[in-house]
């Protein structure tokens, strides 16, 4: 029985003087002492008036609410606060107390007014009955107020000494006595019943769920309800605080069964809110009064009871409900609380369906609740551990298992909740297994079913919930039938009296006898004692039978669980070869968890058989399978394979030698599930469980009479079935019995600490302790608290990084290591003894034991690493050495490493195929490469050789990494290592490597990659001794470089001397310098001083200038060469041309004064003086000023190069502050030279007319595009704009443009146009005006600067070339491509090229005048010129095209190239290799117009970056000069093998191979290329992504073919057996142009080995094929066919010919083509087509007709037209491959008039002639045919004729 009430207290107002608020004061309380077992609960006075205590001018009506306090037990004490107001005696005028108080405006001070002051009477108790607190205080009241005739102190002393029945419920035969007892009264004719609950742990809720959810909604409250069970800060506002206590209790009441166990206030006074700030997690309520005071709360989710808000901070993440669970729960709640929802949109509703009655709803809204907590926590009981029975149960959670079990270890919500406190509350509730059960017990043990059912059924869960709802409703009402209530109430409108009687001071003596009277009462009474029901707690099913259904089944898993078992039968019965084959598809399939469970199954059955002693072989082979087993464990170890694996490496292991046995656990210590302390303690749990269930399994056999039955009884009883027997025993057993199980249960748990103490210090001792190497990994020794396995996770992982970082750490003492797993197992030892209850003895004995065990353990493992080291090491794959090229030396001795596989997946065995990858060999550093050669670790393939090499000079990123293999139990240290030749190697070093020594590979690395100089590159350095950077301290005294004078020399010491101070900022130089300047643009320079070195600058001052000496080597250059053959001047003795000529070779630059970075020689207008030249250079950055490159040979229009102008404009920068004052007249005179030297160019034209007045680039006829041209398109990219509003269109694509792709023939562009146009960049030109009178326009246009080129390529590279397979499956090769913008870059740098080309091709100049004019300048120029002018498409062409515009025009080959030290830090930057793939895009589209082949574009495109050749070395020919590299002789060679320029070296093979020849080869003069440049026209290039792991890159010629023919012999000779045709090439392994040549090539070969096998003397293929070529064009003429057919023999890489849609068929099909000899041989103007040969375009449509089509059956028929139209005759041609008939005008016509698919044709029939049809053809001539479209008319020549087509088609249909 328990008291009612505890505490009576009578709280009035007591305001001190002169404060704004008031306090409250105990008046009086009873009983005045404290009762033992309740303490008086301090500062009640504070949750009486929790606002504060104010005075009032109006009476307030009475109020009541309920606090709840908690004491130090955690006990909570409910405080009834009933208050009243009573008048106060106001004598004195006071400042106001009241916020409701009326303010005099005259003063502060107020006049006697009546004040009204609260006066409080407080209930406290232990009990929550909400309503008959408000009934006892409320009839108090009554009887005050209403003057009735009873003494208050009966009313008091009644209250205070009320029983209440005990917990329990009404029982069927209940008698009056109980019925008087659940009823009170207090003496005023009053009575009252007391509903107990039956069930004490269900929690009372009343309303209060049902109101919370309707103020809140369904998704706020469940964001609260998660908020509350992972533990955040909940704040409830309202201004009621009735509504403020309910919604408290309604959160508390939804939690059930977990209970919260962190501050909870339900009303918080407005004195003690600083508690809002506390860190740990709460629920609290607070009067809305005070909202402005929780605004500034960051951390806390403030649910606002009357707006109907949650607000949740941004830094807080509340972990929702697992999904399906989250669904459930809102469908379930949505129909409890609105359940006309699903017939909402009936049409005919049946009957009405409310909602029910709050409180029903309540308990309905609870059900769901518990509905899902019997989902989350179903089969928990399966994963307790119970570690002692007696004297209490001690019982711990595997919540590892749980959440592995539930297949929810990624589930935030279920670790965080398991994790709580209040889950942790609940375990130690609710997992005694002998205790009384509640209805959450009963729906995890009997409904699991059930609720498996129900869930994809609502209706049937509905069912559920209400019958739940029920049992609730029954517990909180648990007597229905009672009399009626009976409590007085005051009479309306008591309390508003004007003069109300003061509530009286009560007699304490009174009341205390009253207490005493009923305390002597109960005394003698006897004690009512509640019956426990204590029962065993049911398990419910096991885990394993509910989550079948989630469990992610592998496909196919029976077969690999064969797998695994065979393996292991193979390695037990000594079978190793079988096992060895077996073993990789082991080690994949461990990646399974059901392998993983069958594995550690498989070798405990060995175990049991004593089959645990391995031979060597054998060892080895299950320990790395163990390991590969462990590998794919988490630290938590959720599958218990981990705990599975424990007893078995203690039981495996081998001989070592005599006495010493070395176990399988030294060799798999690395793995992190060893240093989580929760998974020890989840172990040694567990074990100590099956432990004590043997004892008292033992202890039953013993006593029981017939050990037989109760072996039987007992052995099938889990560990908490024995427990809850044990329990229900206890107290019957004798307290020596009782004392004697004790015992042994300590002893028990003592031996098991013991065991583990071993156990772990065999996992985390290293066999070779002096390594320390566990303690480096994971940070064991310093991580002082365990607790929570993911905060020592992440510790472990940062200590790993800073122990690798500290010195010292690596040779750290063996004690260190000792120390620290001594520490790490006394922590473990300490927590798991404590929490079993051993004694403290124990425990001492145990700390003392500790390290000796552990140092025992150290000296067994130092004598079993000895002798470890004694055994045979493990045979590992000889080290294949890789060809080296002449003069390539290695630097370092190969290094054993593995190459692993990054995110390609070709070589992986992904898409099929054994796995190339990880392969087993060794890293070789070269002079030249970094060479990868080994052989794969599948055995299926290891005997293959993976090659993987790139030059050292194109890496790009190197970055350490660490890396887990499967067949190996280490983590190992590694390196990632990328190549701009889009190369990876991801490399993990062998054991056996010295850390020490990969990192010397490192710094080699680093060494020969960034060289100091560029003389320490293998371009130069190759073939010397392998000293690694050469210092060039002595003076050069190369003849070469006697060619510069002295002026060069002053020249270069004054710039050294300034550029050493320049910065960023661009300072003018002094006037004298001034041709020296190098103004600071560029994006990634500090200063200028980083690109020339000084040793480079310094010359011997002894060198005689000879000017005529440097000018014959300058005319030998290749620009010379060029312009003469352009026609735009030939240097005679006096270096003047004849002054007819417009134009003149200047050889003002010869001393490289004027512009450092342009070549000797430059072509500028006859009229322009040198002088005038130096004085323009000057306004252009980098004094590039513009320069002639190239003439139109038929419109004479030139195209000039030069920088942008200076930033600062052209007068602002002789204005500039530094430089010394230039009057304007100066500036202006430039200004004039500049339009002079323009005027100069568009005068040398011959289309240039005075009369024509102003031109703009408006547009073009359609008369000027008739010049022979083939068509592209530069439609796209709005983006590009220009003043002139066509230019601007034709860019932005507006234009309407033909079908294919060409101009539309409408005004291209109009009629006027100016002479020479200005390409600039559109930010330089800003504010340029347009000057009506001049003859040029500005072009301005947005190109982009070479930082977006150098992330465009870094992020291409990482497409390409991914260094590990994306987790983001958005991240598709296509996605990461489109991100890099590399296409859109292309699209642009070609669009612009073709608009030059346009404009040239019309007759208009161009200049182009972007950024420094080295790097998108020298692209655009260059592609402009290889689409204008067909020699440029030739070998010599290319070359002397890439030497004049790339190399000797200046572009910064070394910077943009980081090649040496000083240019590192500007990063790469391949702006040439994107000018090769535009190169590469038009040779996609215009295959028959290039001499050479794709693979020459690939093979400069690798050399450029790999330092081989001299030739893309330095930035200028001024540098190459200086350095004495411009003129090397050719007898200067001294080993004939080292080839200097990549040119010579391409001529070279170009002569013994066709490999850079293009077959298809077949120019037309004077043929103008327009290519398309959309993106979708654009492909990416082939050298990204192929790669050949046979044999490495192929551009290194003479590694890959030097030896040949050896193999291939030995090959041909076994052919002889017969053998299947088929070969099988693997995509990224073999080199498919070698494996599989094209026809042409294969016939080359067959020819040499045929002249070979002759003994004749080889030709030369180049000759054999103009042989070739020349009878093919012989024969044609002997033919006299006036058709268009050329026999040229095409071939090689048909794939790529997608601009002429060339059928991909197999490799090799021979194409005849014929040319028209008569006309070709008569040469006409390119331009007319007038007799002329016809456009290649006609050769492309022919060339594609011969090529894809199949003619099955040709002939002539008649057709008839449609309506009105007349029958036509028409060539037909019956394709049957394609599945079409096509009809062409005539037998010649190669454009296809209509074709007839025949998956259309429904019928073919004879037909009648129609009306016009052909006379005299015989009537079984015609037939039809129906398509579902049309009718066709046909008419062959006759019957026979008509036969065969209709047989024809027929055919061709049935073979459909």
């Amino acid at each position: 029985m328990s008291f009612v009430s505890l505490l009576m207290v009578i709280v009035p107002f007591s305001p001190p003087l002169g404060s704004s608020d008031g306090q409250g004061r105990i008046l009086q309380r009873f009983p005045e002492k404290d009762w033992e077992d309740n303490p008086f609960p301090q500062g009640i006075e504070l949750f009486c008036q929790p606002n504060g205590w104010q005075l009032y001018t109006e009476r307030q009506p009475p109020a009541f609410f309920v606090a709840v306090l908690t004491d130090i037990n955690s006990e909570r004490h409910y405080c009834a606060c009933f208050t009243f107001w009573e008048e106060v005696d106001n004598s004195q005028p006071q400042k106001s107390l009241s916020s409701e108080a009326d303010e005099d405006d005259d003063s502060g001070i107020l006049q006697p007014a009546q004040l009204f002051a609260p006066k409080s009477l407080v209930l406290v108790s232990r009990l929550d009955h909400t309503d008959v607190f408000r009934n006892c205080l409320g009839l108090i009241y009554t009887v005050h107020i209403d003057g009735l005739n009873v003494q208050l102190e009966n009313l008091i002393g009644n209250l205070l000494t009320c029983v209440i029945p005990i917990a329990g419920g009404s029982q069927p035969d209940q008698d009056e006595k109980e019925e008087s007892l659940r009823t009170i009264t207090l003496g005023a004719g009053d009575r009252q019943v007391i509903q107990t609950p039956i069930t004490d742990s269900l929690p009372v809720s009343g309303c209060s769920v049902a109101q919370l959810f309707r103020q809140l909604g369904i998704i706020n409250v469940l964001y609260l309800f998660c908020a509350a069970l992972t533990e955040h800060k909940i704040l409830f506002l309202s201004s009621s605080y009735h509504r403020l206590t309910d919604a408290c209790r309604a959160l508390l009441a939804i939690m059930f069964p977990l209970k919260y166990s962190f501050t909870y206030v339900p009303i918080l006074p407005g004195k003690l809110l600083e508690v809002l700030s506390t860190p740990t997690p709460f629920i609290i309520g607070v009067n809305s009064f005070f909202r402005s005071e929780t605004q500034e709360l960051l951390d806390v989710i403030i649910a606002d009871l009357d707006g109907g808000t949650v607000t949740i901070p941004e830094c807080v993440h509340i972990s929702l409900l697992p999904d399906p669970l989250l669904h459930q729960t809102q469908t379930a709640l949505s129909m409890v609380l609105d359940p006309e929802l699903e017939i909402a949109d009936h049409a005919f509703p049946q009957g009405s369906t409310q909602p029910s009655s709050p409180k029903i709803q309540d308990k309905e809204i609870r059900a769901v609740f518990l509905w899902l907590f019997a989902q989350l926590f179903q089969g928990y009981r399966w994963c307790l551990h119970i570690i002692r029975i007696h004297p209490e149960p001690v019982i711990r959670f595997h919540k590892a298992a749980f959440l592995g079990q539930r297949s929810l270890t990624e589930d935030d919500f279920l670790m965080k909740v398991l994790d709580g406190m209040a889950f942790a509350g609940f375990v130690s509730e609710r997992g005694p297994p002998y205790r009384a059960i509640d209805l959450f017990d009963d729906l995890i043990a009997n409904e699991v079913e059930r609720i498996r059912l129900e869930e994809g059924n609502p209706h049937k869960m509905m069912n559920h919930v209400k019958e739940l709802a029920e049992h609730l409703f029954k517990n909180e009402n648990p007597y229905p039938a009672v009399a009626m209530h009976k409590v007085q109430r005051p009479s309306e409108g008591s309390h508003l009296q004007l003069h109300q009687m003061i509530f009286p001071h009560l007699d304490e003596v009174t009341v205390q006898l009253f207490i005493d009277h009923a305390a002597a009462k109960l005394r003698s009474a006897p004690p009512a004692v509640k019956v426990e029901k204590n029962c065993m707690v049911p398990s419910g099913p096991p885990l394993g039978a509910i989550v079948d259904r989630n469990g992610n089944v592998l496909a196919n898993s029976a077969r690999r669980l064969e797998v695994v078992r065979n393996c292991i039968t193979y390695i037990f019965e000594n079978k190793m070869l079988e096992a060895k084959k077996l073993l990789p598809a082991v080690l994949r399939a461990l990646k399974g968890r059901a392998a993983r469970q069958c594995l550690t199954q498989e070798l405990n059955l060995h175990v049991q058989q004593n089959r645990a002693v391995l031979d060597d072989q054998q060892f080895d082979y299950v320990v790395r399978m163990m390991n590969c087993t462990l590998q794919d464990c988490s630290h938590m170890d959720e599958y218990g394979i981990a705990a599975a694996l424990l007893p078995l490496v203690t039981a495996f292991c081998r001989k070592l030698g005599a006495g010493i046995t070395q176990f399988a656990y030294s060799c798999v210590q690395e793995h992190t599930v060893w240093t989580n302390m929760q998974f020890w303690e989840a172990m040694f749990y567990s074990d100590v469980q099956n432990h004590i269930r043997a004892l008292y399994i033992e202890v039953s056999e013993h006593e029981l009479p017939s050990p037989d039955q109760g072996e039987l009884v007992e052995e099938d009883k889990c560990a908490l079935e024995i427990a809850s027997e044990q329990r229900r025993l206890w107290p019957t057993l004798s307290k020596e019995k009782q004392q004697e199980l004790i015992q042994k249960e300590e002893s028990t748990v003592f031996s098991q600490a013991i065991h583990y103490a071993n156990r772990m210090s065999y996992l985390l001792l290293p066999l070779d302790t002096s390594k320390n190497r566990l303690l480096r990994s994971s940070g064991l020794g310093d991580v002082e608290s365990v607790s929570n396995s993911y905060v020592t996770n992440s510790i472990a992982g940062s200590m790993a990084e800073s122990y690798d970082t500290e010195s010292g750490f690596e040779d750290a003492e063996t004690s260190d290591v000792a120390n620290s797993v001594v520490r790490f197992i006394n922590r473990f030892v300490d927590k798991v003894c404590n929490e079993s209850g051993v004694t403290n003895e124990h425990l001492k004995a145990l700390h003392t034991m500790i390290p000796d065990i552990v140092q025992m353990h150290i000296e067994t493992l130092d004598a079993v690493h000895r002798e470890s080291k004694r055994l045979p090491p493990i045979q590992k794959p000889k080290l294949l050495r890789p060809a080296l090229l002449a003069g390539e030396e290695l630097m370092m001795d190969g290094l054993r490493v593995y190459l692993i596989a990054d995110g390609r997946e070709e070589a992986t065995g992904v898409l099929g195929g054994p796995p190339l990858l990880p392969a087993e060999g060794a890293i070789f550093l070269t002079t030249y490469r970094l060479i990868f050669k080994g052989t794969p670790s599948d055995p299926l393939v290891a005997e293959q050789v993976v090659t993987r090499s790139f030059p050292v000079a194109s890496l790009t990123k190197e970055k350490k990494i660490s890396i887990s293999l499967q067949m190996d139990q280490f983590i190992q240290e590694g390196l990632q290592l990328r190549s701009c030749t889009f190369q990876l190697m991801k490399i993990a070093f062998d054991e056996e490597v010295a850390s020490d020594l990969a990192e010397v590979f490192r710094k080699h690395i680093h060494k020969l990659r960034y060289p100091q100089h560029v003389r320490g590159t293998f371009a130069f350095t190759v073939g010397q001794s392998s000293k690694l950077v050469v210092e060039h301290k002595h003076k050069e005294k190369n003849q070469s470089l006697k060619t510069l004078s002295k002026n060069l020399m002053k020249n270069a010491k004054k710039t050294i001397g300034r550029q050493y101070v320049t910065r960023k900022k661009y300072t003018p130089p002094t006037w004298e310098n001034r041709g020296s300047i190098q103004s600071q643009v560029d994006e990634d320079e500090i200063s200028v001083s980083e690109e020339v070195d000084q040793s480079s600058l310094t010359m011997s001052s002894t060198i005689k200038s000879s000017d005529r000496q440097t000018m014959s080597n300058v005319v030998e250059r290749a620009c010379c060469r060029d312009y003469q053959r352009l026609g735009l001047g030939t240097l005679s003795n006096s270096l003047t041309r004849s002054k007819n000529e417009p134009f003149r070779i200047s050889t003002v630059n010869r001393m490289y004064t004027v512009c450092r970075s342009y070549p000797g020689l430059l072509i500028v207008p006859q009229s322009i003086p040198d002088s005038t030249i130096q004085r323009i250079s000057r306004c252009y950055r980098q004094n590039r000023f513009p320069v002639v490159c190239w003439r139109n040979s038929r419109t004479k229009a030139v195209l000039l190069r030069s920088a942008g102008l200076h930033g600062k404009g052209v007068a602002g920068f002789f204005k500039s502050p530094n430089a010394p004052s230039a009057g304007p007249s100066q500036a202006d005179s430039i200004s004039l030279e500049q339009e002079k030297y323009l005027h100069a160019i568009i005068s040398s034209m011959p289309s240039y007319s005075d009369t024509s007045g102003r031109n703009t680039l408006s547009g073009f006829t359609s008369a000027h595009m008739s010049s022979s041209g083939k068509w592209g398109s530069i439609r796209v990219s709005g983006r590009i704009s220009s003043y002139n509003p066509d230019i601007g269109t034709r860019l932005a694509g507006k234009d309407s443009p033909q079908a294919n792709g060409g101009p539309s023939e409408t005004h291209f562009l109009r009629q006027q146009r100016a002479h020479l146009y200005i390409i600039g960049d559109k930010s330089q030109l800003k504010g340029a005006k347009q000057d009506s009178f001049q003859q040029w326009e500005v072009v301005p246009i947005e190109v982009f600067d070479v930082r977006q080129v150098k992330t465009s390529f870094k992020k291409l590279m990482k497409a390409c070339v991914p260094s590990s397979s994306s987790l983001d499956s958005n991240m598709t090769f296509y996605r990461c491509l489109e991100e890099s913008e590399w296409m859109c870059l292309l699209h642009k740098v070609l669009q612009v090229s073709v608009l030059v080309v346009e404009l040239l091709d019309t007759g208009s100049s161009v200049m182009v005048s972007l950024e420094d004019g080295w790097d998108i300048t020298t692209q655009v120029v260059s592609l402009v010129q290889l689409l204008s002018d067909p020699y440029y498409r030739t070998f010599d062409g290319f070359r002397l095209l890439v030497e004049k515009e790339w190399l000797s025009f200046g572009h910064r080959f070394s910077h943009r190239g980081a090649q040496t030290m000083t240019s590192q830090s500007s990063g790469f930057t391949p702006v040439f290799l994107q000018f090769l793939d535009c190169v590469h895009q038009i040779h996609l589209q215009f295959p028959m117009e290039f001499e050479f082949s794709q693979y020459y574009l690939k093979f400069l495109a690798y050399h450029y970056v790999s330092n081989r050749f001299r030739t893309f070395l330095l930035d200028s020919d001024y540098e190459r000069i200086e350095l004495g590299v411009m003129y090397e002789e050719k007898g200067e060679r001294k080993n004939p093998q080292v080839y200097k320029s990549v040119w010579d070296n391409i001529d070279r093979l170009n002569k013994k191979t066709p490999i850079f020849f293009n077959y298809m080869f077949s120019p037309e003069d004077g043929e103008v290329l327009k290519p398309y440049s959309c993106i979708s026209n654009l492909k990416v290039w082939e050298f990204y992504t192929e790669e050949t792991l046979s044999e490495g890159p192929s551009y290194d010629w003479e590694l890959i073919h030097g030896r040949p023919e050896t193999t291939e012999e030995a090959e041909r000779q076994d052919t002889s057996a017969p053998k299947s045709q088929r070969k099988i090439i693997w995509p990224c392994y073999d080199n498919k142009s070698k494996v599989e040549p094209d026809a042409i090539t294969k016939l080359f070969q067959e020819l040499q080995s045929l002249e070979v096998e002759l003994g004749q003397v080889s030709e030369k293929w180049k000759d054999t094929w103009d042989k070739i070529k020349a009878t093919q064009r012989t024969e044609t003429k002997l033919e006299h066919r006036h058709t268009l057919s050329t026999s040229l023999l095409m071939s090689s890489n048909l794939s790529h010919h997608r601009r002429v849609n060339l059928q991909e068929s197999g490799v090799g099909s021979s194409l005849n083509l014929t040319l028209d000899t008569e006309s070709s041989s008569t040469s006409t103007p390119s331009g007319s087509m007038v007799g002329g040969r016809p456009s290649t375009s006609t050769l492309y449509s022919q060339f594609q007709t011969t090529e894809s089509e199949h003619r099955s059956f040709e002939g002539i028929l008649y057709k008839k037209g449609a309506l009105l139209k007349p029958w036509k005759p028409r060539w037909f041609v019956l394709d049957k491959t394609k599945h079409q008939l096509r009809y062409y005008e005539n037998r010649q016509d190669k454009d296809c008039k209509g074709v007839i698919d025949l998956a259309e044709v429904e019928s073919v029939t004879p037909g009648t002639p129609t009306m016009g049809a052909p006379k005299a053809i015989d009537e079984k001539a015609f037939f039809d045919l129906k398509t579902t479209k049309r009718f066709y008319n046909f008419c062959a020549q006759d019957s026979h004729n008509a036969q065969l087509w209709i047989d024809s088609i027929q055919s061709c249909l049935s073979d459909a």
